[in-house]
């Protein structure tokens, strides 16, 4: 990462942080002539449309003051949405009761689960299908996606 984009990188937590939220990803898409930076975030009581803006503009500050990006650029902040992997244990609280697909690791070996989360104990996370219930440590899991029901 050249040096640009790990102090842009630094200032973006910092700003995130700051607004009590976490940092979940920040994506570098888009060609060199109109660069794109996508930022997803994420909280405990979930992320408004006013918090989302209120993060782009100060980052957007960030970026033209300091020249980190070419005038031209895209800044898209917004929650990470269903479809992306969680990421941090602190994401999991909010989706209680819901359906995931959790690919963990007993040992070497990689293992699925498809189950709901009942509960969370420290960073013990208990799922249960109707077929049975298992705790995975969540240093565990290798990727864990909520699933939508329809």
């Amino acid at each position: 990462m050249d040096q640009k984009k790990k102090i842009l990188q630094e200032k973006i937590a910092q700003t995130v942080q700051k607004y009590g939220c976490l940092l979940v990803d920040s994506v570098f898409r888009g060609s060199h002539s109109i660069p794109v930076l996508e930022i997803y975030i994420d909280n405990e009581q979930g992320v408004t449309i006013e918090l989302c803006s209120e993060i782009s503009r100060e980052i957007n500050e960030i970026i033209e003051s300091a020249e980190l990006l070419p005038a031209n650029f895209r800044l898209d902040v917004s929650s990470p949405g269903v479809d992306r992997p969680l990421k941090f244990l602190i994401q999991y609280k909010k989706h209680l009761n819901r359906n995931f697909e959790v690919v963990y690791l007993i040992g070497e070996e990689k293992q699925i689960f498809n189950g709901k989360l009942k509960s969370i104990n420290g960073e013990k996370l208990i799922f249960e299908s109707p077929k049975s219930e298992i705790e995975i440590d969540f240093n565990s899991i290798q990727t864990a996606k909520v699933l939508i029901s329809f």
